[in-house]
């Protein structure tokens, strides 16, 4: 197939071509056709002046001469009309697309020996599978199949006589392209960063216009510089992205003819290989059944194919290496069971239609540190201690030391301060050498074998054996004839130490009268119950173990009773009440004090009254005291061998009786029109309250009211009182002496409130509430018993009336009422507060009438 332009070249020089024939054949069909014009004009003229005479004039006679006339003309006539041969084809002008086929069909008329096709290069027609010539005598069938533009031009027909006389016709043959998409591929692939050219091969006659598009935007050079549309009507885009890929539109027209077509085409941009490692070197330790994963992380587009490569060639899968492939492009390499021989440089090879890319990564091989040896040791106190390790690896390990008890570290060649810890060490094998061996360097000491590639570690126990060391201080005890007491002597040895008890140079065993031996590990109490002064002296511990002895005295003295307490002082002297309080007495007698006894009595009495303290407290209270008295009061301390001296005696007088304090006074609400009144009793004088007198009044009144209260009360109830009232209230005390001093205080009452459930029950506490509970479930019970009367005749009210039925006297009366409609009244008291009813049982009134109709009237009259 041509070019377009060499197309349009072709055409226009076909036409040209088709015009100089056009005009030679116009120039010989006029010569051609100027004979039978002028055969014409003879004829008619033979028609109308050959000199026959009309028919109807025609003799008899005349015949012969006519006949011999007519037989000349008819010869003339047919040597005309041998010379008169003439050509036609059906069509003069066609226009074809290329790829359709047409036949043209040319007439003869005359008797032509041989009609022949010409095409525009003046080339006779020779049948083919294009163009294939169908002849008949006068007749002749031009078809061309596929047309292409090259057999665009004029096409003649020429027809030759007996005597070489030819005739010919011609037909113009314009053949144009229609819009054709060659051989477009989509997609169309491309390298990241090249200058790609999306390849749209569009043919047509005339040449098409074509326009390319992006996400339905037309692609210009004003908003897309990095593209650009050819001559070759191909897409061209300078360093082609990722972001470039998508579907582009390849758009044809032809405005002559209103054609239009488009091919959408993808272009994928292909993404070499970046090929990334999170770590490129490894190490790791051989014959331990270790693995290592080898991890390359890829991108690219499409998805690079991932190979490991070693030495040259291509692994595969087996038990040794793992291949493994997860989300984000990593491709994992796993070697089990490590080797020395895997050591060396794995390569990791990524490969796509871009490109490809390869890293090496390092697997290096070594033997790991391991101490082979470590065992505990035991020293002596005051001894040299020598702790070794010995570890083997490749390379050799360096070996540390660390104490645990404080983290401390030793290394080859140090040497602590105070010259007591040292190491030295050589291939392989380290001495950690101790001396003077504490109690503190008893623990565990950690040996660490470290080379470059890691370590090992393993703890020993450094055990320290020495000679028994007392653990108390404590060596005095006290007792007395009869009260055991128990000595106790508790020891720390390694190894654990065997503990015997002396007295004298003899061996207290388990036979010895009065004395009893208890012991536990380290610890051995010996019970002792002094029966006479020779039970009472020194005692010896002797504790033994394999490294030494020790031993520790014990005293067991005779204990004394207290030494006096003293500087006794009263404080808080009242009518009724005195609070003693003194210093410890200086000595206990060696046992702990139990208690204080302090005695007290009125002045010129020989009979004390004794009060113990609560345990050791030095505060005593002195109660039901006779007011305005004077007494006597002394003070012992009592341990368990008894009772101290008393202290020095001192005096004190209670006050006379006098008028009570004035009341501390707070307020509650109470239920309805009620406030209640806290009274907290002060100082009584000496003498109980007797009363409380309660006076209150409005703050608009002038008149108080009086209430009196008994004095064990420790409130009043003030009620009934007034809605939205303020109240003034003075309280009194008073006793057999006199009254108090007034406490003056002050109320507001609050509007009246709806009556609802829930101020009802606001004030009640649980019991309160369950009470009042339990009774309406009893009225609920009542009431249905009722209705079971009056409606079933049946219920526990209908036994009781059947059995006081059965007595003829009061159940005809009883009956009447009920027939007459008269009501039975039920009444039920609430359920009281604080021990007050806060309604009266009247309060609440059921009525229940003959028409079984319920009717409940409240009382409002009490609050």
């Amino acid at each position: 197939m041509l070019e377009g332009s060499e197309a349009r070249a072709r055409i226009g020089s076909a036409h040209k071509g088709r015009d100089g024939r056009k005009h030679h054949q116009q120039q010989q069909t006029s010569r051609q056709r100027s004979p039978g014009r002028r055969m014409n004009g003879a004829k008619r003229a033979s028609f109308s002046h050959s000199g026959f005479p009309p028919s109807s004039t025609l003799q008899p006679e005349t015949c012969p001469k006519m006949m011999l006339k007519a037989a000349l003309l008819l010869g003339v006539l047919v040597g005309i009309s041998q010379a008169a041969l003439q050509v036609s084809i059906s069509l003069n002008k066609v226009e074809l697309s290329v790829g359709e086929s047409k036949f043209f069909t040319c007439t003869a008329i005359g008797e032509p020996v041989r009609l022949e096709w010409f095409n525009p290069l003046g080339e006779r027609i020779v049948s083919s599978k294009r163009m294939t010539l169908q002849t008949e005598s006068f007749r002749s069938r031009l078809i061309i199949y596929n047309a292409i533009i090259e057999d665009a031009g004029i096409y003649r027909c020429q027809a030759t006589d007996a005597s070489g006389h030819t005739e010919e016709a011609s037909v113009v043959l314009e053949i144009y392209q229609k819009l054709t998409f060659r051989d477009v591929k989509s997609p169309q692939e491309f390298r990241h960063s090249e200058t790609a050219e999306v390849v749209c091969d569009v043919i047509s006659s005339p040449v098409p216009v074509v326009v390319w598009y992006y996400q339905d935007n037309e692609i210009t050079k004003e908003y897309h510089r990095r593209f650009r549309v050819l001559p070759n009507n191909n897409l061209q885009i300078h360093q082609i992205t990722k972001a470039d890929e998508g579907v582009y539109r390849c758009e044809a027209s032809v405005e002559a003819r209103g054609e239009i077509n488009f091919v959408d085409i993808a272009v994928v941009v292909n993404v070499p290989p970046v090929l990334s490692v999170f770590q490129q070197s490894f190490n790791a330790t051989a014959d331990y059944q270790e693995s290592v994963t080898f991890t390359c992380i890829t991108s690219g587009s499409p998805d690079p194919l991932v190979t490991w490569h070693r030495k040259g060639k291509q692994l595969e899968p087996s038990d040794k290496y793992i291949f493994s492939r997860l989300e984000g492009g990593r491709s994992m390499l796993t070697i089990r069971n490590i080797r020395q021989a895997d050591g060396g440089t794995f390569s990791c090879n990524a490969t796509n239609k871009a490109g490809s890319q390869e890293r090496d990564l390092f697997l290096k091989v070594f033997v790991q540190p391991h101490i082979t040896l470590l065992k505990n040791v035991t020293a002596v106190e005051g001894s040299a201690a020598m702790i070794s390790c010995v570890a083997e690896g490749e390379p050799l390990p360096d070996i540390s030391w660390r104490r645990a008890s404080d983290g401390q570290t030793f290394v080859d060649g140090d040497k602590s301060r105070d010259g007591r810890f040292e190491v030295r060490g050589r291939h392989g094998k380290s001495v950690l050498t101790i001396g003077g061996v504490r109690l503190s360097d008893l623990g565990r000491f950690d040996c660490e074998a470290q080379s470059r590639i890691g370590g090992h570690q393993k703890s020993m126990f450094l055990d320290i054996e020495y000679i028994p060391k007392f653990l108390t201080n404590h060596t005095i005890y006290y007792s007395w004839e009869g009260n055991p007491v128990n000595i106790s002597c508790e020891v720390m040895s390694n190894p654990p130490a065997t503990m015997l008890w002396r007295r004298e140079r003899f061996t207290i065993s388990e036979g010895t009268p009065h004395m009893q031996i208890y012991g536990t590990e380290g610890k051995s109490v010996l019970e002792v119950t002094p029966m006479s002064d020779r039970d009472f002296g020194r005692y010896n511990c002797t504790a033994r173990n394999n490294i030494g002895v020790r031993y520790q005295e014990f005293i067991l003295a005779q204990a004394d009773v207290p030494s006096n307490p003293y500087s006794v002082r009263l404080s808080a002297v009242s009518q009724r009440l005195a609070t003693v309080t003194f210093m410890k007495p200086d000595s206990h007698g060696g046992v702990p004090i139990s208690y204080y006894l302090v005695q007290y009595k009125e002045l010129g009495s020989i009979d004390w009254r004794d009060v113990k303290s609560h345990s050791v407290q030095t505060t005593v209270v002195l109660t039901g005291l006779e007011p305005n008295t004077t007494y006597e009061v002394r003070v012992a301390a009592v341990n368990g061998k008894g009772q101290g001296e008393f202290s020095h005696m001192e005096t004190f007088q209670t006050l006379p009786i006098r008028e009570p304090s004035p009341p501390a006074v707070h307020g509650q609400r109470g239920m309805g029109k009620a406030y209640r009144l806290g009274l907290v009793k002060q100082d009584d004088g000496g003498m109980p309250i007797v009363e409380y007198i309660v006076k209150y009044k409005t703050d608009k009144e002038e008149q108080w009211m009086t209430k009196l209260v008994p004095g064990a009360n420790d409130f009043a109830m003030l009620q009934p009182l007034q809605w939205n009232t303020r109240y003034e209230v003075e309280i009194t005390a008073r006793n057999v002496k006199g009254l108090s001093e007034p406490t003056f205080y002050q109320f507001f009452m609050p509007q009246k409130p709806d009556i609802t459930a829930e101020s009802l029950f606001s004030g009640l506490g649980l019991g309160a509430v369950v009470g009042l509970g339990l009774g309406a479930l009893l009225l609920l019970l009542v009431l249905v018993d009722v209705s079971c009367f009056f409606l079933r005749h049946c219920g526990l009210l209908m036994c009781i009336t059947r059995t006081l039925c059965s007595k003829k006297t009061a159940t005809s009366g009883k009956g009447k009422e009920m027939e007459e409609g008269k009501a039975a009244y039920l009444k039920l008291p609430l359920k009281e507060e604080n021990g007050k009813e806060s309604l009266k049982p009247d309060t609440i009134e059921i009525k229940v009438h003959s028409d079984n109709s319920l009717h409940i009237k409240p009382d409002d009259s009490k609050a």
